[in-house]
């Protein structure tokens, strides 16, 4: 799955790169076989072009693989060790806390000066420096220093040879002419490292950018164990990509003045790296829905129509897809579109239309279909039977006449009729809806619903 952190990351990265005229890399980090799978892989590339950033942009380079890499980053360890920047160490865990006296200290050098030669089992470990410290040049928290005798010598090179992580992750930047590296700030630990081994290798850092965490409503980092995190997930539930885009930018960002809702071209040109906030980044999903239900209704009604398609088959329609009437779903859409704030709640809102009966909610039923409630139908039914005009206008005439005879005000009287017709509470404009629906299904669901009603009362 593809984390909305990582969306919003990419989203910057892509921000900066069109801005300065320069390149968006994407790389797959594949080394660990266990954690990787062709389908996985798809899903970032498909993820990515959900939210704009794509192939067919002249900014966008990639993907490119790390496992492709790997004579490389063997290659750029032993140069270090060549220079002696680098050592090979046979020392266990349990051989350096017997020394320490503690499972938490850092390796202790213990090998530094003892000239060991590559043998399977041996690791080999960055010489870091003993004095001075190690300045990261970072565009949104300024320059923290890093005392370089807190940083213990740490491994490049597994006892099998294998290069680890940080070395590889250096020598790809080196090789794909990395100039700036924009991500979460949980990497802010691993750069001073990182930099040390650029200037071993002989070349300039990068300038770094490590942006805020994203947490959650009880301020905790958002995490996939706890939370809802995949972008996939958001999209499939009905969040349009220009709604998460907009929202994911403004998560550590605002472009200065009262607007959020804008399209991604505006924020990209407003948008500095240098602007981002230091503070967690609290990711609210009801001011997201907020901004998708905005986005919803600004979609023209062909937009709005062609969006709602993959909730109106399987598995998602509950009606035989024989049964779907293109025509009388894009007479409703706009009665549903000021309404959704999800994509996915169009099943709900017109399945009556394509229903033989509605799927009656039991809680909209128990809360409308209480005393009175069978008179209601009766009298409806009846004078609903010989209105001349089936119009909306001309129905909520006789639904405000039965109201008046029960002494009850519109809202409450037509509830009974609407869950009747419809199943539910709350959904499209009733008198609109039985407009569309026609007399004789109307007719007949009020019937059923006497009856069901009648039964129960037996």
């Amino acid at each position: 799955m593809f984390h909305v952190g990582g969306a919003r990351s990419a989203l910057y990265n892509w921000a900066v790169a069109r801005q300065s005229g320069g390149t968006f890399v994407l790389r797959i980090e594949d080394t660990d076989a266990a954690r990787n799978k062709p389908e996985w892989i798809d899903g970032i590339i498909n993820a990515l072009a959900a939210i704009g950033i794509h192939g067919e942009d002249t900014a966008f380079e990639g993907p490119y693989f790390q496992s492709h890499n790997a004579d490389r980053h063997r290659e750029a360890a032993q140069q270090l060790f060549a220079a002696s920047r680098a050592y090979y160490c046979d020392c266990t865990r349990e051989q350096l806390k017997e020394r320490t006296g503690s499972d938490h200290l850092g390796y202790d050098g213990f090998c530094r000066e003892r000239g060991l030669a590559f043998e399977e089992g041996r690791a080999l470990r960055f010489r870091t420096p003993d004095e001075g410290e190690t300045v990261v040049v970072d565009l949104i928290r300024g320059e923290p220093a890093f005392p370089n005798s807190a940083i213990e010598d740490f491994v490049i090179a597994r006892g099998d040879g294998s290069p680890v992580f940080l070395i590889a992750n250096v020598v790809d930047d080196l090789d794909e002419g990395i100039t700036q590296v924009i991500r979460g700030e949980e990497h802010l630990s691993n750069t001073p490292k990182q930099q040390l081994l650029w200037e071993a290798l002989g070349a300039k850092p990068p300038v770094w950018a490590h942006l805020p965490v994203i947490v959650n409503e009880k301020r905790q980092k958002l995490s996939k164990r706890r939370d809802k995190v995949a972008l996939e997930d958001y999209l499939a539930e009905g969040f349009l990509p220009e709604a998460m885009v907009n929202y994911l930018m403004l998560l550590g960002w605002g472009p200065g003045d009262d607007r959020e809702i804008m399209p991604y071209e505006e924020l990209e040109q407003l948008f500095r790296i240098e602007d981002v906030n230091t503070a967690p980044a609290f990711f609210d999903v009801k001011k997201l829905t907020a901004f998708n239900g905005d986005y919803i209704r600004a979609l023209s009604p062909e937009q709005f129509a062609n969006a709602c398609a993959p909730w109106l088959v399987a598995p998602y329609a509950p009606w035989a897809p024989e049964a779907f009437d293109k025509d009388l779903f894009e007479v409703a859409a706009p009665l549903a579109q000021t309404r959704l704030a999800l994509l996915s709640e169009i099943t709900s809102y017109v399945d009556f239309l394509f229903l033989d009966e509605p799927a009656w909610d039991e809680a909209s039923w128990n809360k409308a279909m209480k005393a009175g409630a069978g008179d209601i139908l009766s009298d409806a039914r009846a004078e609903l039977a010989t209105v001349p005009d089936w119009k909306a206008d001309d129905l909520k005439s006789v639904l405000l006449a039965v109201g008046e005879k029960h002494g009850l005000k519109l809202g409450k009287a037509q509830a009974p009729i609407r869950v009747a017709v419809t199943g539910r509470t709350i959904g499209l404009p009733l008198f609109e809806s039985m407009e569309l629906l026609g007399r004789d299904r109307v007719l007949a669901r009020l019937d059923a619903a006497a009856k069901k009603l009648a039964a129960a009362q037996a």
